[in-house]
């Protein structure tokens, strides 16, 4: 895969969509109502926020069923996969990073647990 330095820190250059790649690595996969309810956001306004991530190469995204799934893609050059690794390693026990984790495992009606 060939990604421009540029693309990648400008996707996630803003703190939402920062947020999203965080808990994404830590949870590997998380479907669209559950980083809604993390992040607190409006549906639209996340999925705007993962086309984003997904249109720069950053994460990757699975239907199933009505749901969908996002998870850091793979094919992502070392070099971003590091760096994605360094700062989810760093921040993830700081807020809002924390608060997102602690959010999510609050949500009582998460996918493949239950209906979104």
């Amino acid at each position: 895969m060939h990604l421009q330095a540029d693309d990648f820190y400008s996707a996630l250059s803003h703190p939402m969509r920062l947020r999203a790649v965080i808990l994404i690595k830590q949870m590997d996969e998380l479907c669209v109502c559950e980083l809604t309810h993390a992040l607190n956001l409006a549906q639209p306004v996340i999925s705007r926020h993962l086309a984003q991530l997904k249109e720069a190469g950053v994460l990757l995204a699975r239907k199933q069923g009505l749901w969908v799934y996002y998870r850091i893609n793979d094919a992502l050059p070392s070099w971003a996969l590091e760096v994605i690794q360094t700062t989810q390693a760093g921040i993830a026990n700081s807020s809002p990073y924390q608060d997102d984790r602690q959010a999510l495992c609050m949500m009582s009606d998460r996918p493949n647990q239950a209906c979104c």
